[in-house]
Order: C-alpha cells, then sequence, then structure tokens
C-alpha cells in the first residue's frame, strides 16, 4: 500500500509540473494568435484610438511576460481572469461548460462501456467466429466515420424521419432528469459508435492475452468451472489495459467535442473554447484548455490508481 501511495504521490508532483508547462504553453499560443483583441470586440470598423484604449483598459497591451506573470499569480489563487468578450468572470462560464460536457461524457461512457467491454469479451471467448469477425469488422468500420457524417445519419434517421428523440441538446431551465437525459443521448450516440470499436478490440486483445495465460490453464485444471475462471482470474488482468483507454476516452468526452456540441446546439467546454478562440477571448481561451488538461491528468491519475488496486502483481 505505501508503494501505491508513493505512485500516486510522485504522480500528482509530476502532474502539477505538466500543468505549469500546459499553461506556458497556452499562454504562448494565444498570444500568436492571429488578430487584436480591441478589434475583436469593437468591430472592423472601430477607431483606431479606441481600439487602443480598449487594449489598454483590458491589460492586453502589456508585454507578454508581465501578462503571463499576472495570469499565472491570480490561477495560483483560484482566480482565472475576467472574459474580454462578456467582462464578467471567467471560473462560472468554465464551470458551466464543463458540467454540460461532463453530463454528456457520462451519458456516452454509460452507454459504450457495456455495450464495448461486452462485445469484447464475446469475441474473446467466440475467437475465430462470426461473433469474433463481427465485433471486430463492425467497431473497425464505425471507428473510421467521422462524428458529424453519423451524427447527421442519426439525426435524420431518430430526429427527422422516426421522431423518435429530440435533435437538440439543450433544455430548458426546470427540465427533469429524464428529460434532459432523453436529449442527451442522440448527441452521444456518434461518440458511443466511434468508441465502440477501439474499446471493444482492446478488451478483445486483453481477454485473450489472459485466456492463454498460464494461470488460467491452473485454474481451469483445477476444476473451476468456465463462468469462475473468466470472473476471479481472467477479467481482473484482462481489463487493465481496457481501463487506461477509458480513462484517456473520458478526457476526449471532456474536451474534444467542438464537432458534437456544435452540431447539436450544446454549449460544452469544446464549443466554449472554440468561440473564445474565434472572439480572440484569450482569459475564456487559456482557462479552457487549462481546465481540459487538469481533466485528462486526473483520470490519468484515477486510472493508474485503479490499475494499481486490480493489478495482482
Amino acid at each position: 500500500m505505501g508503494r501505491k501511495l508513493r505512485m500516486v504521490a510522485v504522480r500528482c508532483a509530476l502532474s502539477g509540473l505538466t500543468l505549469l508547462l500546459l499553461s506556458a504553453v497556452v499562454f504562448a499560443a494565444g498570444q500568436v494568435l492571429p488578430g487584436d483583441v480591441g478589434r475583436s470586440i469593437l468591430g472592423p470598423l472601430a477607431d483606431a484610438r479606441a481600439v487602443a484604449a480598449l487594449d489598454h483598459q483590458l491589460g492586453a497591451d502589456a508585454p507578454p511576460l508581465l501578462m503571463y506573470a499576472r495570469w499565472i499569480g491570480h490561477l495560483l489563487q483560484g482566480d482565472m481572469g475576467v472574459s474580454y468578450a462578456y467582462r464578467s468572470p471567467v471560473a462560472p462560464f468554465i464551470v458551466r461548460a464543463l458540467g454540460k460536457s461532463s453530463a454528456l461524457a457520462a451519458v456516452t461512457l454509460a452507454l459504450v462501456v457495456p455495450l464495448s467491454v461486452g462485445a469484447g469479451i464475446l469475441a474473446a471467448s467466440r475467437r475465430g467466429r462470426w461473433q469474433d469477425r463481427l465485433v471486430n469488422l463492425g467497431g473497425l468500420s464505425l471507428t473510421v466515420v467521422p462524428e458529424f457524417v453519423s451524427g447527421i445519419l442519426l439525426i435524420l434517421v431518430f430526429g427527422v424521419w422516426l421522431r423518435w428523440l429530440p435533435i437538440s441538446a439543450n433544455t430548458r431551465p426546470g427540465t427533469g432528469a429524464p428529460e434532459q437525459l432523453r436529449h442527451l443521448i442522440l448527441p452521444a450516440l456518434p461518440l458511443v459508435l466511434v468508441l465502440f470499436g477501439y474499446i471493444a478490440r482492446i478488451t478483445r486483445a486483453g481477454m485473450i492475452e489472459a485466456l492463454d495465460a498460464d494461470y488460467t490453464r491452473t485454474a481451469t485444471l483445477k476444476g473451476l468451472r468456465r463462468s469462475q475462471v473468466i470472473l476471479r482470474h481472467v477479467l481482473r488482468n484482462a481489463l487493465l489495459p481496457t481501463i487506461t483507454v477509458i480513462a484517456a476516452q473520458t478526457s476526449y468526452l471532456l474536451g474534444g467535442l467542438v464537432v458534437v456540441e456544435t452540431l447539436f446546439r450544446y454549449q460544452g467546454i469544446g464549443s466554449l473554447i472554440l468561440t473564445a478562440a474565434h472572439g480572440k477571448d484569450y482569459p475564456m481561451l487559456e482557462a479552457g484548455i487549462l481546465t481540459v488538461g487538469a481533466a485528462y491528468i486526473l483520470s490519468a491519475i484515477l486510472a493508474d490508481a485503479l490499475v494499481a488496486m486490480l493489478d495482482p502483481r
């Protein structure tokens, strides 16, 4: 247990250094983006003196190193800054958008994890048969279809023709949880299709390796039933790489959903980052990307801790 705690502590320390480096990269990338903050806010026809005055008011004309020192100092104190576009603190926008992306990610994982893991286990247990070929071929085919293509097809089929699901992911204020869940199913389906094949194939590979291992043959020779062998010995080892993959996909679901959020008019963290980049809203852009990076690192740490707990070695 002490070794596991040290491993987690080292990962947390390295994660802090990673976030610091990420903050510097994000800030530098924001500074080299073309365009002027004041011009982006006031419009192309605004007077140059008004643009310069607004840049000075926002602090956008300060030297880059001074701007970074101010920004990182406020960030370490829990202050993400003030949005250039909305003239209000960034944190509430980030929290609201992250909550929406988390809800969509939770619905996607609730659908794709049991389906893909179950399909991977089925394919491994029927290795070489039609079920195995169906999972491999179907999963590979679904993985290469872009989200915007499958999303449009799903909208046409389930939203327009059959009218089973609402097209928009947004709901009115005060809508109950079941109705909110119903609005998130259709946006989650393109993501399920993309992730299904990847997770299923990783699960299949881990299951096959575990089924061919010496400890599985030993358990079988002891007279244990097939179900006991799989539940007690095979799954615990076979799902270790699957857990790592799911953790990586969780961070992608939190920050890489720009296409899906745009297609279904969903104001998540990916859509917020894209809007901030178009509007030269650097505090919002930097805080959004750093939040996604922190979510990725946190999911990786949790996955490593879970793998360390389940790994019999």
